[in-house]
């Protein structure tokens, strides 16, 4: 396992389905099965591709960063922070399992949306 490629490959994957163009996310960095864990998203790609160009289409106007990304094994494990419309940000924890060859296989997620004030003055980062 190539623990750097996996890294950057979970990244690439992430930002172009995320940016709209999830068909060639998948296409490129998908392997045969896709196991989703997200239970707004259906198993398999066609469902994948289905959820993300739905929401490019209604929330064209978002964007994320990533802060940090860690990989052991066969898994890569992502922390954004997305920015969506009316100033909503969430920070997103994302884990992708690899297979043998390089390709994403099976997707796990959490969502917290950041509140506009916190008992400490730390962030979400």
């Amino acid at each position: 396992m190539n623990l750097e490629k996996n890294k950057i490959n979970a990244i690439e994957f992430y930002q172009m389905a995320y940016d709209g163009n999830p068909r060639k996310a998948v296409e490129l960095y998908v392997g045969d099965l896709y196991i989703q864990h997200n239970p707004l998203v259906g198993d398999g790609k066609v469902t994948f591709i289905a959820y993300f160009e739905q929401m490019a289409a209604v929330y064209p106007n978002k964007s994320i960063k990533f802060v940090r990304a860690i990989a052991e094994g066969n898994l890569v494990a992502l922390h954004t922070h997305q920015q969506w419309p009316d100033n909503d940000e969430y920070v997103t924890m994302d884990f992708f399992r690899f297979d043998d060859s390089g390709k994403i296989v099976e997707h796990w997620d959490a969502m917290q949306q950041i509140p506009p004030t916190s008992k400490n003055s730390n962030t979400m980062y």
